[in-house]
């Protein structure tokens, strides 16, 4: 298995990667998240990968971490996620968001994702909570629960507060992402939340 490549970029075109190693060009399909890491075409980049094989093709998918790649293996052991469905949920949410959502029971933030209707989204609920704990604490907090947050961060810090208040993550980031603005301490983030989520 094609597990890790060296190279040089020489095409980018969401999902599609092109990579020069050594003089073989390997094409590999990627999540949004991966593209926002890369450099610029031309430059040299290190991606890991996952290899499917199927009867009519060999699909190679490329992440910009391991721990990418481990919740892509994670989401694709669901009964009825498919690389391509959990390359679309890799693109369409953070790892940490996800793992909110699941924790929560969120399913509403999960059917907000192309493909990925109620019935998916209450099996990705149901066969990733026990899964979240195998995932790298890099992707997941320890507790297994809700991500680790930059203190230094008023929105985090605001979020956090909510949280401890008895809100529901979900509820919790959307009050305050909905008034946060440059410059705003995390005091003045937490009181006109309140005010909003009334």
């Amino acid at each position: 298995m094609i597990g890790y490549l060296r190279g040089k970029i020489i095409k980018k075109q969401p999902p599609l990667l092109l990579l020069d190693v050594q003089g073989v060009g390997y094409e590999l399909e990627a999540p949004m998240t991966t593209f926002y890491a890369l450099p610029e075409i031309n430059d040299d980049v290190e991606i890991y990968t996952h290899l499917v094989v199927r009867d009519d093709a060999h699909l190679l998918f490329g992440f910009a971490t391991e721990d990418e790649r481990h919740l892509f293996r994670t989401l694709i052991k669901v009964n009825g996620v498919g690389a391509k469905m959990a390359l679309t949920i890799l693109s369409g949410i953070e790892a940490d968001e996800f793992a909110i959502c699941v924790q929560a029971n969120d399913s509403a933030r999960l059917t907000k994702l192309p493909g990925v209707g109620k019935k998916t989204a209450e099996r990705l609920i149901v066969e990733m909570r026990d899964r979240l704990d195998d995932l790298p604490k890099g992707t997941v907090s320890q507790a297994g629960k809700i991500p680790a947050l930059d203190r230094d961060d008023p929105v985090n810090d605001a979020v956090s507060a909510l949280i401890g208040l008895g809100y529901k993550p979900p509820e919790a980031s959307k009050y305050v992402l909905a008034i946060a603005s440059e410059g705003m301490s995390s005091e003045e983030l937490i009181r006109e939340a309140l005010k909003n989520s009334v």
